[in-house]
């Protein structure tokens, strides 16, 4: 028996693993104080009321024979499948089709798993810092990385990859930056992958926070993006499915490479890894597309972003240096006095009991750099920033 050796090429543990171990320690050390948590991106608010609703008719149809559902269909409910069609690109003007795409467990699992129906020899290009995700599960399949700058002076948007690659994954509205995308930029890289022969991963999962009519909400807004990507989004951020995990992929048929269809290679994937999101969470996430449930979701979201304006504006009166927070619910803040961002993260703990996350943990790029998240109450966001100007 061999172990796959690139598994040791990753730090010890995942980067939100290592903050929890470090906040649990400090707890046991001082239970005395109370924490207030702005680091991982977990919402705070409950399931609305569409959501509820949809969940308990559908476990009472799961009671009785006549109405009881086993496995999914593998690419999942049409129900649904149809639902985000509509809602989520074709009123957008995107051409994307209900057979285009696939019900998940989660943003998180497709963009870990998306890889899978690629070769291992391929380049893969992420954006630095980056969503651990990405590059660890490529790392895991021991293929090469390229990393692609993003800082203040870009914007947080990479340059073209200037060597080649095969792979690009790109979020906007990103994590962690809160950084956002221009129509015309993602354009530019749709144009690279279709002249390349590249192909784009492109997280959506923050498509809800932006509120800049002139950010696109998905890349197949640009021309050509039916050929040259594959999008994923989660119900997590903008419906509070964190906990009910429910999430899609979206492989266009006119996606090929090699002759090969991609669309059917994840399709083939799909149907042996997966047996399909359970039925009640696909009825929830069916309500989330409800008139009703539209209204709560974007009240939902509403209150997260005022969350943010609340900390960006707090923390520039302070002086910090700060990004995003306007189109994402992610802020980006230089820490101060040229602290490193652990030790800007163990000061926060130590001396306000707020946790957030270094922005190294991000990748090279993100030292010297912190995020705060607007996932908490509003009195705890509050109560978080009256720490902090109280410093």
């Amino acid at each position: 028996m061999k172990i796959n050796e690139d598994y040791l090429k990753l730090s010890e543990n995942y980067l939100f693993t290592t903050i929890a171990k470090k906040v649990a320690e400090f707890e046991q050390a001082h239970p005395e104080k109370e924490i207030i948590r702005l680091g991982i991106g977990d919402v705070t608010q409950p399931l609305c009321a569409p959501v509820i609703e949809a969940l308990q008719k559908a476990t009472e149809e799961m009671a009785h024979a006549e109405t009881f559902r086993g496995y999914a269909p593998d690419k999942g409910y049409e129900f649904l499948r149809k639902a985000i069609a509509e809602h989520d690109f074709q009123s957008r003007g995107a051409d994307i089709d209900a057979d285009e795409i696939f019900v998940s467990d989660g943003a998180k699992s497709d963009s870990g798993s998306i890889q899978e129906i690629f070769a291992k020899d391929n380049t893969v290009a992420v954006c630095d810092p980056v969503y651990p995700v990405y590059a660890d599960t490529n790392v895991m399949a021991g293929r090469k990385i390229v990393y692609l700058p993003c800082s203040a002076e870009n914007g947080f948007v990479p340059e073209l990859p200037k060597e080649a690659v095969d792979l690009i994954y790109l979020c906007y509205p990103n994590n962690p930056t809160g950084g956002v995308i221009t129509k015309a930029q993602l354009q530019d890289f749709v144009d690279y992958a279709n002249k390349t022969g590249a192909v784009i991963i492109y997280d959506a999962a923050y498509e809800a926070y932006i509120t800049d009519p002139a950010i696109p909400h998905s890349i197949y807004e640009c021309e050509g993006a039916r050929t040259a990507a594959i999008e994923l989004r989660s119900f997590s951020k903008n419906a509070g499915f964190t906990g009910l995990r429910l999430g899609y992929s979206v492989v266009p048929k006119d996606l090929i490479r090699q002759n090969v269809s991609l669309h059917s290679l994840w399709a083939r994937r799909h149907g042996t890894r997966f047996n399909g999101a359970p039925y009640i969470v696909q009825r929830a996430g069916e309500a989330v597309y409800s008139p009703q449930g539209q209204k709560a979701v974007k009240a939902q979201v509403q209150a997260y972003m005022e969350n943010a304006s609340i900390i960006l504006r707090e923390l520039q009166a302070l002086g910090y240096t700060v990004y995003g927070g306007k189109n994402a619910p992610y802020i980006w803040l230089k820490t101060k006095d040229q602290m490193t961002s652990w030790e800007f993260f163990d000061y926060l703990l130590s001396k306000a009991g707020v946790v957030g996350t270094p922005g190294s943990g991000f990748g090279k790029c993100g030292e010297s750099y912190f995020r705060l998240t607007a996932f908490s109450s509003r009195e705890n966001t509050e109560k978080a920033m009256e720490r902090i100007r109280g410093l």
